[in-house]
Formats: structure tokens, C-alpha cells, sequence
């Protein structure tokens, strides 16, 4: 049975060194009892503590680090089979596919596809994150050649894939500054990719046909030293590619079956040549499970709705995105610019700071501290009153940046102008437009 955070926290040194990243020696040990560190973080911690807390510190799903030109992604670590239980917590890696079997014309045109594939959304930069190499006739020089293009033409985190240890040598010496993901590990050549993943410290991507073969294959790498793991159990077709994801899930979590948990590859790529049906065959993977989903299309078309599926999954259901309040200054605004307030929640913020962009018109935007809730909830929670309002108008610092003592409040919180204008007598209160679209009319008006 796993520990509970009291019980890993009194075989802990207790020196709250901070050195694990965490503050305390407490806030450590919650994080090994529910599987969001690793016990090997604490760089104090007797041999006799670390024996007893293997099992509680090890997370039933290991996360894996890519490296990218800048940034790291990671995936595995997750704690629960529905999103509602807790949250998920690393998103799905879209990944394009590039064979030696391509043409340097293709590869350099799906490189230069990939590198376009960036939308800024809410505040949030969506993109797919990854290329796969993969070889196609054994040629370590045209592999390597093509890894080293990656690397050059790209920032993606990338997976080496040859089922030929030698190949996949060549080709991680060229991307080596990257820190890519190798593979493809096998029952056959299970013991040349292993020493491989070991001496160059790189995770290793393993593959077998069905939950047997797999549980041996894993089991076998791991007991010559090896931790990560990005682990496939081989079907291509799509019911049973899916239970595979379910169940390996399941095995992880429940009775915490260690040869599964570890993070998985799915490859809508080797499942059709329709690119609608391989994005339909994505955004199930996306749902359920994969760590890893492999395109060979990365158009735009079909790669975008893949990504806001992402976003919207692993948005934490029970935390609003939010910007941190503050004043924004839209269009360098001056000391007799307007000013306007609006609530922290993300969607709001952006559309109201768009709308204002759109007007030409330089505006002060104050945005209040509502928990990240949109206006009209915030008004009916209380969090955004004329009490509240006026109290972040006062401390917020406007009074040092602005002259003018118009304040701008939303149209769905009309109600809070009375209050508003006895907290601020120096301030004269105008209800805004209900629709962010009619913004833009509102502020050449003034």
C-alpha cells in the first residue's frame, strides 16, 4: 500500500533545504505521496529511507523530458483516468513524421510547415512541439544527414526511430545538442538499444505486439538500469490501438503495474493515408491516452482543431485560466488616456484588450483580482463590486500614471456604478458596452 505524505515525511531529513525545489521537507513529501516527484530530488535522504520509499516515490506514470531548441516538454505523470477526478497534467506532444525515404525538397518543405504551426490563443503559444526521424533503408549517413537538418532548420524536441542500433547511433551523435528520444527498441534487439538509451542517457521509445510481449520488453529494459520509457504496444488498428491506451492506463494507476507505466507513442501515421481520417484517429489518442500521436499531414487545417482539443483537455477543469492583475497599457496610452477595469479571467481579458487594440484608441486596462472568473460571475460572487473595484482603483497605482478620473466599468456590472462613485468622488463612473464588439465605437465616442 502507498504511503501518505505524513508517513514518507517522517523518514525525510526534515532540513527544508529547498534544494528538491520545494519549500519544505512537508510539501516534498505530499509530492512523493502523490506521485508528483521523485525521491531522488532529495539529496539527503539515508539509503534505509530511500529503500522503504521506492514505491511511494516512484509516479505510477513516468514522466519523460524532451528537450527542445528552447524549453523542455514532458509527458507521462499523470495520477487519474478522468480529468475531473484531479487534472491532467502534461498534454499530448503532436509530433510530424520525416522518413529517409523523403526527398530533400519534401523533408525541407514539411520542416518549414512545421515551423509556421504556432497560434497564440488566450495567451497560450499552441503548437505541435515535435518531428519524428524516422529510417527507412538502413543508411546511417542519410540518417544522421537528416537528424543534423532537424536540428539545424528547426527547435522541435525530436524522436530517432531505426530498428538498427547503429543507425539510430549516427543519427543521436548528429542531434546530440537536442537530447533527442531514440528507438525503436524491440523484443529482438532489445539488449543493443538498451546499452544504447544507457550510454547516451537518452529516453527510450519501446515497442511490442500486445500487453505480454510488452509487460516482458519493459520489464527487461528496466532491469538493466534504464527509467525512461515511451512505451507502444503495436496494434494500428484503431479499436484496438485504443483499448491498448485504456488499459495500459488503467495498469499504471489502479494496481500500479510498473511494466506499463510509462508514458505511450500512438501512430495515426501508420493507420491510414486519409489526412481527415488520420486527424480523427489523433484526436481520440488525444482524449485517450497517448503520450505521443504521430501525423504525417501537418497541415494547418487538420493540425489546429487537434490542438485546441488539446488545450480544452488539459485546461485544469477546476482552475480558470487567468492574467495577473495589473494595469495593461493598450496602444501606449498617455496621461489623459482613458482608463477602463475588467475582471482576470484569461477569454475576458483578451477580448477586451483586442477590441481596445482594434479602436486606436490608447487605453489604460486595470484588471482586478477575480479568481479568474468572467464579469457577470464575478459581480454575482461578489468579487466584483464597487467596494472591490474602487479599492484596486486606490492601490493599484492609476492615480500616478493617469490624469483623467473617468473610469470605464463593464456594461454587465452597471449595477456596481453608485457604489463605485461614493467610493471614488473624485471619479466619474461610464457603464461600457455589454458586447466587447461595440468597444471600439464606445472609446471614439468619448
Amino acid at each position: 500500500m502507498a504511503l501518505t505524505g505524513i508517513e514518507i515525511f517522517k523518514m525525510l531529513p526534515k532540513t527544508n533545504c529547498k534544494e528538491c525545489g520545494l519549500p519544505t521537507c512537508l510539501a516534498f513529501a505530499m509530492a512523493l505521496a502523490t506521485g508528483k516527484a521523485e525521491l531522488d530530488a532529495c539529496p539527503y535522504v539515508s539509503d534505509e529511507a530511500k529503500e522503504k520509499l521506492a514505491e511511494a516515490s516512484a509516479p505510477p506514470i513516468r514522466p519523460i523530458k524532451f528537450g527542445m531548441k528552447e524549453g523542455v516538454k514532458a509527458i507521462g505523470g499523470e495520477t487519474v483516468m478522468f480529468r475531473h477526478e484531479k487534472t491532467f497534467f502534461n498534454p499530448t506532444i503532436i509530433a510530424g513524421l520525416l522518413t529517409t525515404a523523403m526527398s530533400d525538397a519534401d523533408v525541407d518543405a514539411k520542416i518549414a510547415q512545421f515551423g509556421k504551426l504556432q497560434y497564440d490563443r488566450v495567451g497560450l503559444l499552441l503548437r505541435p512541439e515535435m518531428l519524428v526521424v524516422k529510417d527507412a533503408n538502413g543508411d546511417a549517413g542519410k540518417f544522421a544527414a537528416l537528424a543534423k537538418k532537424v536540428v539545424d532548420n528547426s527547435d522541435a524536441a525530436m524522436l530517432l526511430v531505426s530498428d538498427q542500433a547503429e543507425v539510430v547511433k549516427a543519427g543521436a551523435e548528429a542531434a546530440k545538442d537536442r537530447k533527442p528520444a531514440i528507438g525503436v527498441a524491440t523484443d529482438a534487439n532489445a539488449d543493443a538499444m538498451g546499452a544504447l538509451a544507457k550510454e547516451l542517457g537518452l529516453p527510450l521509445y519501446a515497442k511490442a505486439d500486445g500487453y505480454d510481449a510488452l509487460a516482458d520488453l519493459t520489464t527487461k529494459l528496466t532491469g538493466m538500469g534504464l527509467k525512461d520509457l515511451i512505451i507502444d504496444a503495436g496494434s494500428r488498428d484503431l479499436k484496438q490501438a485504443l483499448q491498448d491506451q485504456i488499459v495500459i492506463r488503467r495498469a499504471a494507476l489502479v494496481p500500479k503495474f510498473r511494466p506499463f507505466g510509462f508514458p505511450t507513442l500512438t501512430c495515426p501515421a501508420e493507420m491510414t493515408d486519409d489526412p481527415m481520417m488520420e486527424k480523427l484517429y489523433a484526436s481520440v489518442f488525444i482524449a485517450k491516452y497517448g503520450g505521443i500521436v504521430v501525423l504525417n499531414d501537418i497541415s494547418a487545417e487538420g493540425v489546429f482543431p487537434l490542438l485546441l482539443e488539446r488545450l480544452n483537455i488539459y485546461t485544469d477543469p477546476q482552475k480558470p485560466m487567468i492574467i495577473t492583475p495589473g494595469i495593461y497599457e493598450i496602444g501606449n496610452p498617455g496621461p489623459d488616456s482613458p482608463v477602463a477595469v475588467t475582471t482576470n479571467f484569461a477569454l475576458t481579458y483578451f477580448i477586451v484588450s483586442g477590441e481596445i487594440e482594434g479602436s486606436k484608441v490608447p487605453t489604460w486596462l486595470l484588471i482586478q483580482d477575480t479568481e479568474g472568473l468572467s464579469v457577470m460571475t464575478a459581480w454575482a460572487a461578489g468579487k466584483f463590486s464597487g467596494d472591490s473595484v474602487a479599492m484596486f482603483v486606490k492601490k493599484c497605482g492609476i492615480t500616478e500614471k493617469a490624469k483623467t478620473r473617468t473610469l470605464i466599468i463593464p456594461g454587465y456590472s452597471a449595477g456596481i456604478s453608485g457604489d463605485l462613485e461614493e467610493e471614488l468622488p473624485d471619479w466619474k463612473v461610464l457603464i461600457g458596452p455589454r458586447e466587447a464588439s461595440h468597444i471600439p465605437a464606445f472609446l471614439k465616442s468619448l
